[in-house]
């Protein structure tokens, strides 16, 4: 540790002067200099893509190429997706299209997914999104996904119909006739209570696109509350500007 001496002003005497009437009251005030410390080496990042997606052995994969692939233009560049990763487990069968640049090694237990180039912009901002979507997959074949929806207000009420042999999701949100959706198919809907519907399915994506389309026929208002919540979300009240 290393000490340097103020230099002698006024503000130091008074502050000498401070210290020999406080010493008994005040630990000794130490200055010390302080240094920054910089490094030419790279900080180390975590990739959620070289994490390794663990798979039960019930859980059946297989990896195929497109017949056709698909090209998707990203900006001045186009991504092509050429592979077809099939996931087969006790809750169902879930198919992924994969770019040509993703790599997947399989092993006993677990995937590993890897890119061609690490340092390419676009190679690693898909790599953490596939791998969460192949986990994903693996989690919805094995153990299923689920998402809720709340209904909160006076008179607001959800319920499942069939009509004419297709299953509704009904609602009353504040209006006099009841509105909704047909239930699509590899989702499962039931409504517990009256203001509960709880969606289960196998395909994440799937699972929270219907949700959401549910949500939208009357967003969370921030004034009373009232509203269709999903998955825990909250609000935050606002009072009313009065003129």
């Amino acid at each position: 540790m290393r000490h340097f001496k103020l230099p002698i002003t006024r503000r130091s005497k008074d502050l000498d002067h401070w210290n020999q009437h406080n010493l008994h009251q005040t630990p000794f005030i130490m200055f010390k200099q302080s240094t920054r410390l910089f490094s030419t080496t790279n900080a180390l990042r975590s990739h959620i893509g070289s994490s390794p997606v663990f798979v039960s052995p019930d859980v059946k994969i297989s990896i195929e190429n497109l017949l056709k692939a698909k090209v998707i233009p990203k900006g001045a560049r186009s991504i092509k997706f050429n592979k077809l990763l099939t996931i087969k487990g006790p809750k169902g069968i879930l198919d992924l299209e994969l770019p040509d640049f993703l790599k997947l090694h399989t092993e006993e237990g677990k995937i590993s997914v890897n890119i061609t180039n690490t340092t390419d912009k676009i190679q690693k901002s898909l790599w953490g999104t596939m791998r969460a979507l192949i986990n994903n997959n693996v989690i919805g074949v094995t153990e299923g996904h689920s998402s809720t929806l709340r209904f909160q207000g006076t008179g607001y009420r959800v319920s499942i119909q069939e009509i004419e042999g297709v299953k509704w999701v009904q609602m009353k949100i504040g209006k006099c006739n009841l509105q909704g959706l047909p239930i699509p198919e590899g989702i499962t809907c039931s409504a517990p209570t009256q203001t509960l519907l709880i969606l289960e399915g196998c395909d994440k994506q799937q699972l929270n696109l219907f949700a959401g389309r549910l949500r939208n026929f009357h967003p969370p208002e921030p004034y009373k509350g009232k509203g269709i919540y999903f998955n825990g979300e909250t609000v935050k009240l606002k009072s009313k500007k009065v003129k």
